[in-house]
């Protein structure tokens, strides 16, 4: 079980398997710490392995989703999973080590989930809290929520693959523009770009995203996994491609117990009885 407190969140089980992740530093409107980074990439690892979890929410506390990076150590309270990093030379080759497994990793820990992520952004969503939204799988915003990028505002590049993240929703010119720009963009202003799926009032927020995720919980989970992988995969193949991949996912999906059941339901024309094996004792 994955409940519990780490540096810089906190994860709450809810039915029927909504793992709750909460951002609980407000007064820095949740800028991540290295520990944060660090303990979110293994958590979400524990999450992908964990049966009780079916789909992934994040958000934040206060007035913040996530407002980019804090690398001061002392800023974190909770027991790290990890040991702390050992002291190392601020020079150029350390900037890299520590982009690619820290920044990146905090990425593509929500991208390589097969389970579905939702964000529900609450404030400030910016650089890296930008990207992470952009990860999820849907986004839903309260209305007040800010989203942008905006790191040419400092001289510093988009490093922890929010560019790419942006191309893939934007598309290169408008991407271009959002970064060159330096945009920050209202919520509903963030719907039309097609950056989040929708707004909602922000005493809303968590109720809309909690009844997402109960909705995509209880559809059936071992074709919904298959299926998500196999959209993201589409969108970087070939046509000839992505038939046979998702031809590879549909001989698994088709005879398992799910769409059986699924196959009888719409004949008797009753509703499906999913995700049985995920109540039968390990």
């Amino acid at each position: 079980m994955i409940e519990g407190e780490y540096q810089g969140f906190t994860v709450e089980i809810h039915p029927p398997g909504i793992a709750l992740f909460t951002f609980t530093h407000p007064e820095r409107l949740n800028a991540m710490s290295i520990g944060t980074r660090r303990d979110l990439v293994e958590v979400l690892k524990l999450a992908q392995l964990d049966d009780d979890v079916r789909v992934v929410v994040l958000t934040g506390s206060g007035k913040g989703f996530v407002a980019g990076i804090n690398n001061d150590p002392s800023v974190d309270e909770a027991p790290a999973l990890a040991p702390d990093l050992p002291p190392r030379r601020d020079v150029p080759i350390n900037l890299y080590g520590q982009l690619v497994h820290f920044s990146h990793d905090s990425i593509r820990s929500i991208r390589r989930l097969d389970k579905l992520t939702i964000a529900a952004v609450n404030g400030y969503a910016i650089q890296l809290g930008l990207s992470m939204v952009l990860a999820c799988d849907y986004a839903i915003a309260a209305r007040s929520a800010k989203l942008g990028s905006a790191t040419l505002r400092m001289g510093w590049q988009p490093d922890e693959g929010g560019h790419w993240l942006l191309v893939e929703h934007l598309g290169v010119k408008r991407a271009l523009d959002f970064l060159m720009r330096r945009r920050i963009v209202s919520a509903d202003e963030a719907c039309e770009l097609g950056l989040v799926n929708d707004v909602v009032d922000d005493d809303q927020l968590l109720a809309s995203a909690m009844a997402l995720a109960t909705e995509l919980a209880e559809g059936p989970q071992v074709a919904m996994r298959l299926l998500k992988r196999a959209v993201y995969n589409a969108a970087h193949l070939t046509f000839d491609q992505a038939a046979e991949d998702l031809a590879t996912k549909t001989v698994i999906s088709d005879h398992h117990r799910d769409a059986i059941d699924g196959s009888a339901a719409f004949r008797e024309k009753r509703t499906a009885t999913f995700n049985e094996w995920l109540d039968e004792p390990i």
